[in-house]
């Protein structure tokens, strides 16, 4: 018996001690631990999130592009609506019923219990009309955020737009930290630096009654957390010359890129026809967008990033520096100018050496170049030996940045096309074409894309004769500088004597006499200009225009491409709208009579002529 007495104090005492730990956990979670509390009192918290400051875009001189400006959106949660009065709710909010319907049904489907837009981008005199009577709508509220605001009318396709996240993005595991009723870059440099830009959400805790007013902060905000402001954004974009460039380019299809060759940072970046960036943000940016998308000009085409067109003329630069790499010519190299090979543009004085070939762009000299850098030799089949010919050139062909991403911090970067052996088998078969087959390519015709980003590119090659940095266009992130790849030179395999050699012709075609680029020439201003023109034909209507540069000369500070569609000649059209900007970024102004070339150049390249030939 007394053992057994023993066993019951002992049960006794296991009993009392469980006992005791439950109450001093009890304790702890209604008394000590808050956050059992708050789980607890869900119907009585507010749970806000405070959206950060998205970071502000500068131009290279340190004025605002892109800021932010504050806008309200009306949310719902659709289980705490209670006896609507739509008609008055329309009322007070301008809004159709059916579109107030429509909007609850899409937060319905998103969620009953969790807050979800219902109208968006509210100004603060829309707020105030219905902030005082938003107390007899339970379920509704007011989050306050910032929306973006362009402080220029330029630049619009590489600085992108900002837009509301889809359901069908946050079915994403990309976009696992949004909520309904969150913007995010859609494209430009506002969608490719959305880490930066976009900053870290806050949350902040706020006790309301059972009418909906605040009451104040949860426990003196201990599970508040603080937001964190995005990242600035520090451009190279020059606001002057993208300025120019875009109203040189009006009434025009096509682009400008000019770039600074010793860094690589981009000037300017014009792609026309154009849009207001402002015209996809506010109220009502829906249906805007949708007027952009069915303009059969498309202005919303990124033409210097994701158009792809045949080089023309300024490919034969390329060709010139991997025949002299590979031997086969010199620069004192002559080819007669046999028109039964192919047609050249014009008349003009026997191509003795490379640098007066270059300077008239004699099409039969390059297309026996390249026969003679394809056909060495290697086999004795025709077939193969050109075959092995033309993969040793796209190996240096694709060293140029052709062919490829440059990795330009923009999404919806084009690689272009650099057809290989393979791409000739699958369209004419195996051991079936020939040099001749192919030969276009020594004149910058037939399969051969690039993209005038690409075109710039090659003349930033050229100018720091034989690397490249990859272009961009954030010159600083914050308190940073640029990506580090951004500083990562990537050299051509052609030695850069060999780019010495051709620079002779380049000045030729602008500054020489009788060259095909002399409407870009600036001798008179006292800089000179190295460059090559380009005619891309077009089956399909007039014949593109396109010219390649850089200045000055000796030492490069600006690298330009052209490219206008149907415009004819490169050298009568785009030619001279180079000049203009290269004077106006090296110069600051432009020399009156050139000024007046500024009036005519959205029309006709033959009204040029005219107007330079009265000078």
């Amino acid at each position: 018996m007394q053992y057994l007495e023993g066993r019951k104090f002992v049960v006794l005492g296991i009993f009392l001690a469980v006992a005791l730990v439950f109450a001093v956990r009890l304790f702890h979670i209604q008394v000590l631990d808050g956050s059992y509390k708050l789980a607890a009192d869900k119907n009585t918290l507010q749970r806000i999130v405070q959206t950060p400051y998205r970071g502000v875009i500068y131009d290279r001189n340190g004025q605002i592009l892109v800021q932010n400006t504050p806008v309200y959106d009306l949310m719902v949660i659709p289980r705490e609506v209670k006896k609507l009065d739509s008609a008055r709710f329309c009322q007070l909010l301008q809004m159709p019923l059916q579109e107030l319907r429509d909007g609850l049904r899409a937060a319905k489907t998103y969620s009953r219990g969790k807050a979800s837009p219902l109208v968006q981008n509210l100004s603060t005199q829309e707020l105030a009309a219905i902030q005082d009577n938003l107390i007899d709508f339970p379920g509704f509220s007011i989050k306050p955020r910032m929306a973006r605001s362009y402080k220029t009318q330029n630049l619009a396709h590489a600085l992108g737009y900002v837009g509301p996240v889809s359901p069908t993005m946050l079915e994403k595991p990309k976009y696992a930290k949004y909520v309904p009723g969150d913007f995010l870059g859609i494209s430009g440099i506002e969608s490719y630096y959305e880490k930066e830009l976009m900053g870290r959400r806050g949350v902040q805790y706020r006790m309301v009654n059972v009418r909906g007013i605040e009451k104040g902060a949860f426990r003196d905000g201990e599970f508040d957390t603080l937001s964190v402001a995005g990242q600035d954004l520090h451009l190279s974009i020059d606001p002057e010359l993208q300025k120019y460039g875009e109203f040189l380019m009006q009434g025009k299809k096509g682009s400008v890129v000019a770039i600074d060759p010793k860094t690589g940072e981009i000037l300017a970046f014009v792609s026309a026809p154009s849009f207001d960036p402002a015209m996809l943000t506010g109220k009502g940016s829906g249906n805007r967008y949708m007027e952009l998308l069915r303009d059969t000009a498309r202005p919303l085409f990124d033409r210097p990033l994701a158009a792809a067109y045949s080089p023309g003329s300024v490919f034969k630069l390329v060709n010139e520096a991997i025949a002299l790499q590979e031997g086969v010519v010199t620069p004192q190299t002559g080819f007669p100018c046999n028109w039964k090979l192919v047609r050249c543009t014009h008349r003009h004085e026997y191509p003795a050496n490379l640098t007066l070939a270059t300077k008239n762009s004699c099409n039969p000299y390059f297309y026996q170049v390249m026969f003679a850098a394809l056909r060495q030799g290697r086999s004795p089949s025709k077939y193969e030996d050109v075959a092995i010919g033309l993969t040793e050139w796209r190996k240096h062909v694709t060293s140029f940045g052709l062919a490829q991403h440059l990795d330009v911090d923009l999404p919806g970067e084009r690689m272009g096309l650099i057809p290989s052996r393979n791409f000739y088998d699958k369209r004419y078969g195996h051991h079936r074409w020939t040099y001749k087959t192919i030969y276009s390519l020594s004149i910058g015709q037939g399969e051969v894309q690039v993209t005038p980003l690409q075109m710039a590119n090659l003349m930033c090659i050229f100018a720091n004769r034989g690397y490249y940095y990859a272009p961009h266009f954030v010159r600083s992130v914050g308190n940073g500088g640029p990506l580090p790849r951004f500083r990562e030179k990537h050299f051509t395999s052609v030695d850069q004597r060999h780019f010495e050699d051709i620079i002779p012709g380049m000045q030729a075609v602008v500054d020489g006499r009788g060259g095909t680029g002399n409407y870009a020439s600036l001798l008179d201003v006292g800089i000179s200009v190295a460059g090559k023109t380009g005619t891309v034909q077009n089956p399909h209507g007039e014949d593109h225009a396109t010219f390649g540069a850089f200045a000055p000369a000796e030492d490069p500070r600006i690298a330009i491409s052209v490219f206008i569609e149907n415009a004819g000649f490169g050298g009568s059209s785009a030619a001279p709208l180079a000049g203009l900007m290269m004077e106006k970024y090296l110069r600051g102004k432009v020399a009156p009579w050139r000024q007046r070339w500024e009036n005519w150049l959205p029309g006709s390249a033959d009204r040029f002529v005219t107007h330079r030939n009265r000078r």
